[in-house]
């Protein structure tokens, strides 16, 4: 007959409901392959176990065979355990009922508990190593830091009551369940009921906490006094808050504006495409062509590519600048930006984290929409000027001439250019144009694509603080739906919806007060922004350009 070797560890209550959790999601015992059996926390109190310093007693199974060519030293000292183990089963079996004794009895076909009992021996099955043991302990130990359940109790007592909120239940709250959601009824305005509460927990509990007043879930019913019922979640602010910038990420982030700075050259070299010398230009335009050509030869067109690089640069600074200008009043922490290189609009944008919790959704939307707008702002008067320049015959020699298919990718675009450059200028094959105009382009769909409604984009931050998660939700599938269709941003369409998928899926985490509604000004100019958006990266098909007069159309 194989040994039993007992390990012993003691758990938190704090971490009893993920351990048991984890014991009852599996079908077969991880230790000798036998199934379990359902664990109830009343047996354990029967048994005399207390939940707040709870004992486990870990045995590892281990066949005979492999235990009589195992170690001697724990068959001499199984005789004297095997005596212990048996009088504290008896003393264990005296302060059962009768029930329970019979329970015990029906083996796998009743409801118990972690038994004092030790279980069968199992010829078959893994053994658990003192490794696994103390990998399993290490999980416990790296996970995120819970709210303290004597905290709970101290907040529950002398925070909540019949004057702000009367508690009646609780739940998990966090991603991993590692804070306290406090459900029950509102007894005041909500606004003033949130901040008298915030005030008095940082006097109970000083700055351990963050306090969220969110929606709550599964609610079957609106707050009498009206709006939506509101529950109060409780974190720990290391786990709330976001961490601090590392130095790896400077690297990363430096590294990407290389790559950017790299990629808008190369947007100002490809926008001379008519000077460019013809073997250059088969290389990038000739499918067929595999040896390159010697790259020396674009030299000489760097310095005159520098002003369209500087524009698309231009751009995305302002951007970031307006997020910045919207966060310093409301004491928000944003982190450096990781600029996105690509080659046919010089950039993506960037990704900007928030790296401290938003006090409000009102923040969450003006910071989110600040920097698109400041970098569409600039942008268009880029574009604009750049299309006045292009009619101008003194700057004939700074003009480049550009397929006029290119005003095609966008609706919105193509009628200004239209609308500025005439019917005849816009019916040539090529047009020429100001490098301006380019800037200006590119600048503005990039502006687009990160007000689309979905993820973590600017749009997607927007939309959650405006109209909620739940619109989000709704948005952001007609967004991958029209990304995926190509009905949205053409060429551009499959790479910005990958790069989506990949950086910026994940919604954005609630804010502190993240219940009160923002006001229908802003709801309006979101909106507004969003049906400008649909119109800037929605390209103009044949029959339609042919009719509008937007490009040279060629019917085959």
């Amino acid at each position: 007959m194989g040994t039993l070797s007992s390990f012993s560890f003691s758990l938190t209550s704090s971490n009893w409901c993920r351990f048991e959790e984890k014991f009852q999601s599996r079908t077969k015992c991880f230790l000798c392959g036998d199934s379990l059996l359902k664990r109830r926390r009343r047996r354990l109190v029967s048994q005399g176990y207390q939940l707040g310093r709870l004992n486990f007693v870990i045995r590892s199974c281990y066949n005979g065979e492999n235990n009589r060519n195992g170690d001697s030293s724990s068959s001499s000292s199984g005789g004297s355990s095997t005596g212990e183990r048996e009088s504290k089963e008896k003393s264990n079996l005296a302060t059962m009922t009768p029930a329970e004794k019979n329970s015990d009895d029906n083996g796998d076909d009743s409801p118990a508990s972690v038994s004092s009992r030790p279980p069968a021996i199992s010829q078959v099955g893994p053994a658990y190593s003192n490794f696994q043991v103390d990998s399993f302990k290490l999980m416990e130990l790296l996970g995120p830091e819970r709210v303290d359940p004597a905290d709970v109790k101290v907040i529950k007592d002398k925070l909540f009551g019949y004057s702000t909120f009367w508690v009646t239940r609780e739940e998990p709250f966090g991603d991993l369940g590692e804070g306290i959601l406090f459900l029950g009824n509102l007894r005041g305005k909500r606004e003033d009921v949130f901040e008298k509460l915030q005030s008095q927990l940082t006097e109970i509990m000083g700055d351990k906490y963050n306090l969220f007043m969110v929606e709550e879930p599964n609610s079957e019913g609106e707050d009498p006094r009206g709006g939506p019922r509101v529950s109060f979640g409780m974190l720990r602010k290391e786990v709330s808050e976001p961490g601090q910038t590392t130095l790896w990420q400077y690297v990363i982030a430096f590294l990407l504006f290389l790559l950017t700075i790299g990629s808008s050259v190369e947007l100002g070299i490809a926008s001379q495409i008519n000077r460019l010398p013809p073997e250059v230009v088969k290389y990038f335009t000739d499918p067929n062509a595999i040896e390159p050509p010697d790259m020396k030869l674009l030299f000489p067109f760097v310095e005159s590519a520098l002003p369209l690089a500087y524009g698309v640069l231009g751009v995305q600074l302002f951007h970031e600048v307006g997020h910045i200008l919207a966060a310093f009043p409301r004491k928000v922490k944003l982190s450096i930006p990781y600029f996105i290189p690509n080659i046919t609009l010089g950039s993506f944008g960037a990704i900007t984290q928030f790296k401290s919790i938003l006090p409000d959704r009102k923040a969450k939307v003006d910071i989110s929409l600040a920097g698109p707008f400041a970098g569409a702002a600039l942008s268009f008067s880029m574009f604009l000027v750049g299309l006045l320049l292009s009619s101008n015959p003194s700057v004939a020699e700074d003009l480049v001439k550009v397929p006029s298919t290119l005003f095609q990718g966008s609706l919105l675009l193509g009628l200004i250019s239209r609308a500025v450059l005439g019917y005849t200028a816009m019916h040539a094959s090529t047009v020429s144009i100001h490098p301006l105009v380019i800037a200006g382009w590119c600048g503005l769909t990039a502006s687009a694509f990160n007000l689309l409604p979905v993820g973590c984009l600017d749009g997607g931050r927007a939309m959650q603080g405006a109209f909620g998660k739940n619109a989000l939700v709704a948005s952001g599938l007609a967004t991958y739906t029209l990304l995926g269709l190509g009905v949205l941003g053409g060429p551009l369409s499959l790479p910005w919806g990958l790069y989506v998928l990949i950086c910026q899926r994940a919604p954005e985490k609630p804010c502190l007060n993240d219940v009160t509604e923002v006001g229908t000004w802003r709801k309006a100019v979101f909106a507004t922004a969003i049906t400008l958006v649909v119109m800037t990266l929605l390209p103009v098909w044949d029959e339609l350009a042919e009719e509008l007069g937007i490009g040279l159309v060629t019917s085959l």
